[in-house]
């Protein structure tokens, strides 16, 4: 199945809700696109602890 196609498959299975479903799959992808401070907070603190272990790594080799 191609991305496309579950996009309209999608899109018509959203047509056949009601308003209170609707909002409640609005409040659900919201969510998901938002992501929480402390999950963005996480994300850069391991992109700089990779950064030191590469620079770390590329420093003790160049040693050798």
């Amino acid at each position: 199945m191609t991305i496309t196609h579950e996009k309209l498959k999608i899109l018509e299975s959203l047509g056949s809700l009601d308003q209170g479903q609707t909002e409640e799959v609005l409040k659900y992808i919201k969510g998901l696109l938002q992501a929480p401070k402390a999950e963005a907070d996480y994300n850069r603190f391991k992109r700089e602890a990779m950064k030191e272990i590469r620079q770390a790594l590329n420093n003790s080799r160049k040693r050798f």
